[in-house]
């Protein structure tokens, strides 16, 4: 969905919430997948957020998974804005939909966090790293997830659905991928049984903060939720120190060392004090949070050659595919 059909949305609109009326609304840039905007009706603030029209890959842009886990989290010790309404039938929009309240604070999508002080960075990364433990520590079946993916063997079945993505992509080979692939299923660490409700997605640009100080007022973003494993979390969540600015915002380069960001393993440790988890993070999930996140890449280049991905940027971040898979190559230990 590229343009919204203000006509047909206040029509919506007026069946659900009858005693507002005057629409607004404005186009959030940023993001690759779900195509997102602030609506304001009568007084009432809001956000839609829908899928993409045209086709897309099975399983992909899973707004449902969104509002199932949002509205399951509405009273747990993790954030997540109020959700108003789902709307499955796409012919009101032409694609399926949600509503949920806005929320009022700070989106941080430079991981360099520039015009901070040292303190306010640390603070700012350190708070990341708790909000992350505070999810896991939830419960699936205390907020009736506990049929929201299937528990046990998480990453030998990751493996195989993101390996079967790639080979139903329409992009070439990719060598460096290929390599990364053939590693990771011989590199599997044994099963510890864990199992949280994983984000899929959990990094610096998908939490809002509050306006003046480091606290984690929402998680945003929860299309590739399912229960899995938390280390797949925390790998994905540590690829700013595998990875350049140029490379989907990573920190790699910038001087980072100086300005207060804490190191990685600094930030594992405050995850670590806050959660129940005893398996250590290994650098197998940080090679395979970055294989994810090369196929996703592939998926947005995909998407852009279809004429509906979410962001013009789309045909640019599909190239970043090899680049991971080569960040990925170069932990040691890896390859």
């Amino acid at each position: 969905m590229s343009n919204l059909d203000e006509q047909a949305l206040a029509q919506w609109l007026q069946r659900k919430m009858p005693e507002q009326f005057g629409l607004k609304t404005e186009r959030i840039s940023g993001g690759q997948s779900n195509p997102t905007w602030f609506v304001t009706w009568g007084n009432r603030k809001l956000v839609l957020r829908s899928k993409p029209v045209g086709p897309i890959l099975p399983g992909a842009h899973a707004i449902e998974r969104e509002f199932r886990v949002m509205t399951a989290l509405q009273d747990a010790v993790v954030p997540v804005p109020r959700m108003f309404c789902l709307e499955e039938n796409e012919t009101v929009l032409g694609a399926p939909f949600y509503m949920m309240e806005r929320l009022e604070g700070r989106v941080l999508s430079d991981c360099t966090l520039p015009g901070m002080t040292p303190e306010e960075r640390r603070a700012t990364y350190l708070e990341m790293a708790r909000t992350l433990a505070r999810l896991h520590s939830v419960r699936p079946a205390d907020v009736g997830l506990e049929e929201f993916g299937r528990p046990g063997n998480y990453f030998e079945r990751q493996i195989k659905r993101w390996k079967r993505q790639y080979e139903e992509s329409g992009t070439a080979r990719i060598e460096a991928l290929d390599r990364l692939i053939a590693w990771l299923p011989d590199n599997l660490p044994p099963d510890d049984g864990a199992v949280a409700i994983a984000h899929g997605d959990y990094r610096l640009g998908n939490l809002m903060f509050h306006k003046e100080r480091a606290e984690t007022i929402g998680v945003l973003d929860w299309e590739l939720s399912t229960l899995g494993h938390p280390l797949a979390d925390l790998g994905f969540c540590v690829i700013p120190w595998h990875s350049a600015p140029d490379e989907y915002g990573g920190i790699l380069g910038t001087g980072w060392e100086q300005g207060g960001i804490p190191t990685q393993e600094e930030f594992v440790a405050e995850y670590m004090r806050y959660s129940e988890l005893k398996s250590p993070l290994l650098p197998f999930h940080i090679a395979f949070a970055l294989f994810r996140f090369a196929v996703i890449f592939i998926g947005i280049a995909d998407r852009a050659r279809n004429g509906n991905a979410a962001s013009g940027e789309a045909s640019d971040l599909g190239q970043l595919a090899e680049r991971f898979a080569r960040r990925a190559l170069d932990i040691p230990g890896v390859g």
